[in-house]
């Protein structure tokens, strides 16, 4: 279905003609509708939210896959700069899970609180910094962070209407993968699983930070739908 079908679907007739004109303005048409399917749940977006993409519903199947195996009781997980809260979201119903979200944004947070309560699920919400250590223990953390380098390739219309602040990271990208694995290990149960979307072009950076600061566990890069790297898993032995 193209965008203007959408529109024609999911708009009210009356607000065609001007969701029509935003959209060929270069408008995400998931801001137009005002919500987006994701891993079996309706996640409400505006633009204080990053739009959900395919690439992170391929995250949530992988952690989700992972979990089942790895696991055989209640487990406790956090997401680091949730967004729209659609990963804690979609962990939540797939799983057996206390689950906790932490965003710097007010305005993010607000939306991840309402399709929370939108898709009947309970999470703890925390306005936060992830580059500033969580309070608790998990065994699963999941991070879709910014990892776009200032200087790095981004459709022009995701570079005007997107937040910048989900969307770009200092050093080259992979600032907030060194803030989180400084401080992973004191967060984290003696079984655990790390889980991260990736830049496509990270793999080396962050090959030498596991050297860093995992260089006894095992970790696996894995690719997208693209069968460019996105993912990066690090497991307990």
């Amino acid at each position: 279905m193209t965008d203007e079908e959408l529109i024609k679907r999911y708009v009210a007739k009356d607000l065609q003609t001007q969701a029509l004109a935003k959209l060929h303005e270069g408008y995400p048409v998931q801001y137009i509708i005002g919500d987006v399917d994701f891993y079996n749940s309706i996640i409400k977006v505006n633009e204080n939210v990053l739009i959900p993409r395919f690439e992170t519903e391929l995250l949530v199947e992988k952690t989700v896959n992972y979990a089942k195996a790895m696991f055989n009781k209640k487990i406790d997980i956090i997401d680091l700069g949730t967004g729209s809260g659609c990963i804690a979201i979609a962990l939540k119903k797939e799983l057996d899970a206390n689950v906790t979200a932490i965003d710097i944004s007010f305005e993010a947070l607000k939306l991840a609180k309402e399709n929370a309560k939108l898709n009947h699920v309970d999470i703890n919400f925390i306005e936060g910094d992830m580059t500033e250590k969580p309070q608790g223990k998990y065994d699963i953390v999941i991070s879709n962070p910014p990892y776009i380098p200032y200087d790095g390739f981004v459709e022009e219309k995701v570079k005007i209407y997107e937040p910048h602040l989900a969307l770009f990271a200092l050093d080259d990208g992979i600032y907030f993968y060194k803030k989180i694995l400084e401080y992973s290990k004191d967060i984290l149960k003696k079984k655990f699983l790390l889980a991260f979307e990736i830049g496509s072009d990270e793999k080396n950076s962050l090959t030498k930070l596991l050297e860093e600061h995992y260089p006894n566990y095992k970790y696996e890069f894995q690719k997208d739908f693209n069968n460019l790297d996105r993912y990066l898993f690090i497991f307990s032995e």
